[in-house]
């Protein structure tokens, strides 16, 4: 599996901690608005299987753009329920199966 991390904050931080013991993880790329806080939480774990980059959250464009650049298979979303559509939109046109660590109810099921 070839992981996409959205999302570099307490969530997302141990995810990388988690997945580091795992070796079923292909690679991960950790990526965040804040490029420096998503380098710091692919580097604590001190694994190659970790990398790191910036994403705008917000832009459907931007997590599809990643998808395809990595070769990603699953996204993973650590981020503010806000983020849920985009992230998600950007995974359907990118390719790759969507995870959402948190649970949103602002848009209410048809």
């Amino acid at each position: 599996m070839k992981i996409l991390l959205v999302g570099a904050g307490g969530v997302g931080s141990a995810f990388c901690a988690i997945a580091a013991r795992r070796d079923f993880f292909e690679h991960i790329v950790v990526a965040d608005y804040d490029e420096a806080k998503a380098r710091e939480a692919a580097e604590a774990v001190k694994d190659s299987r970790f990398s790191s980059t910036r994403v705008d959250a917000s832009s459907a464009d931007d997590v599809a753009a990643l998808i395809r650049e990595h070769g990603i298979t699953h996204v993973v979303n650590a981020v503010d329920p806000r983020f849920d559509m985009p992230i998600f939109n950007g995974s359907l046109a990118g390719g790759a199966d969507y995870l959402d660590m948190a649970m949103s109810l602002s848009q209410r099921h048809p």
